[in-house]
């Protein structure tokens, strides 16, 4: 059974570390931090868990989450528009507590799905993650125990681009190439998100990145199914 685009949720994140420097955590923090950074040290003769501390935040459990964007789409054919909400905001518990509402709200209509590139090995479990951890209960749309597989309605862009195909990780960005779509990687990529946050302290530089992601991801998910894009004209971001 076909999924109705205008039923999806399309969504990214973005992420940094908890603390700005690896000398800010306390001392069970660091020790853990160590043990976990292993697998990130990939020159021991040059890294340290100290060096790699930026890239803490592709954990959640050292991690955290500084934007969350998200888009619909409405109506159909070359008139369709996509709606695009941020959330943001210094304190992470408060942006949940947001995302909270809106999930609780759309997940209320089972035939409503939620969408994600590489979704389902880090956007959903991070976001799980993180809401557990501030306290926040799982919205229904979140929760996997106790569920079959096919009842899980979350979809991912690089797995449905994957056919049975499990070798090889292909970035939303080459998909966008592929596909002729205007890239999202033109002022930063994940790489910089670390220093425009605790750096520049530029957090509206970061939500523009995101808001273009899920525009990109968007577009994506309807040239693989065989809809037009969504016109430039169209795309309507809202801010409160």
């Amino acid at each position: 059974m076909a999924i109705d685009v205008n039923n999806i949720l399309f969504l990214d994140i973005e992420t940094a570390s908890q603390q700005e420097f690896y000398s800010s955590l306390d001392s069970d923090a660091r020790d853990l931090w160590d043990h976990k950074s292993k697998r990130e040290i990939k020159n021991p003769e040059k890294d340290t868990s100290e060096t790699v501390y930026e890239r803490a935040s592709i954990y959640a459990e050292f991690g955290k989450i500084i934007c969350i964007s998200c888009g619909c789409l409405k109506g159909k054919g070359e008139e369709r528009e996509l709606i695009i909400k941020s959330f943001c905001c210094e304190e992470e518990a408060d942006l949940l507590k947001q995302l909270y509402e809106m999930l609780k709200k759309w997940g209320n209509d089972k035939s409503h799905y939620l969408c994600a590139h590489n979704g389902k090995e880090f956007d959903f479990p991070y976001i799980s993650r993180r809401m557990l951890i501030n306290g926040i209960s799982l919205p229904e749309i979140l929760q996997q125990s106790g569920k079959k597989p096919w009842e899980v309605p979350h979809l991912d862009t690089m797995e449905l681009w994957k056919f049975g195909d499990w070798k090889s990780y292909t970035s939303m960005n080459l998909l966008a190439h592929v596909f002729k779509i205007p890239s999202p990687k033109n002022d930063i990529d994940g790489s910089k998100i670390y220093t425009v946050y605790y750096k520049e302290k530029n957090l509206p530089r970061i939500v523009k990145y995101c808001e273009k992601d899920v525009i990109t991801l968007a577009q994506v998910y309807l040239r693989m199914h065989g809809f037009p894009l969504v016109k430039e004209s169209n795309i309507n971001i809202k801010y409160e």
